[in-house]
């Protein structure tokens, strides 16, 4: 099984990491404008295109900026209950029950099972 967080469209809702029976997701911190990386938000194994450069995707930020649903929508850090960047760190451990397809609000995450059937998150 292999699980990716495609990261500029990750809002840090928690959602995933919530929601997970399995432990597959881990929340990292957004790093700084220099090294983005810096705490480790691309620890998983999402392709060039999906990691955290630092930028945003606009349409995922217009959509998710201003809504008050008690997260912090793109704050840098996690303060435990929102916040910061996820990783898929343990995408093999993934049983694909689908949870954090069905709550992820940027629609960010992406699993391919061992039969090579792809899955994608879609917000409810």
């Amino acid at each position: 099984m292999e699980v990716y967080v495609d990261k500029p469209k990750c809002t840090g809702c928690h959602h995933c990491f919530d929601v997970c029976p399995v432990s597959v997701f881990e929340m990292k911190g957004r790093g700084t404008k220099e090294n983005p990386d810096a705490d480790g938000a691309n620890s998983d194994t999402a392709p060039e295109d999906a990691k955290w450069k630092g930028v945003i995707d606009p349409a995922i930020k217009q959509k998710w900026e201003n809504v008050k649903d008690g997260h912090r929508h793109f704050a840098d850090k996690s303060d435990g209950s929102s916040g910061g960047i996820s990783a898929a760190v343990n995408g093999p451990s993934c049983i694909l029950c689908q949870a954090c397809l069905i709550e992820c609000e940027g629609e960010c995450i992406h699993i391919t099972d061992d039969t090579g059937s792809k899955f994608q998150s879609i917000y409810k």
